[in-house]
């Protein structure tokens, strides 16, 4: 992951990913369902907002505690 960032440097990056650790670090997150932007922000305030960025990215991380 680092790699990609370091890559991009100061350019926009766009970046597509069902593994949601994989994005946790960029500036800004857009979860999109059915074409739709459906919430969007940084993985903290997605997280605190608690929608549905929160409830993948706790699924997530169970699959790797289990």
């Amino acid at each position: 992951m680092k790699s990609i960032l370091d890559i991009s440097g100061t350019a926009t990056t766009i970046m597509i990913a069902h593994r949601l650790s994989t994005v946790r670090d960029f500036d800004y997150i857009y979860n999109i369902e059915n074409g739709r932007i459906i919430e969007s922000g940084t993985h903290n305030e997605l997280m605190a907002n608690k929608g549905k960025y929160y409830e993948m990215f706790i699924r997530q991380g169970a699959n790797y505690r289990n």
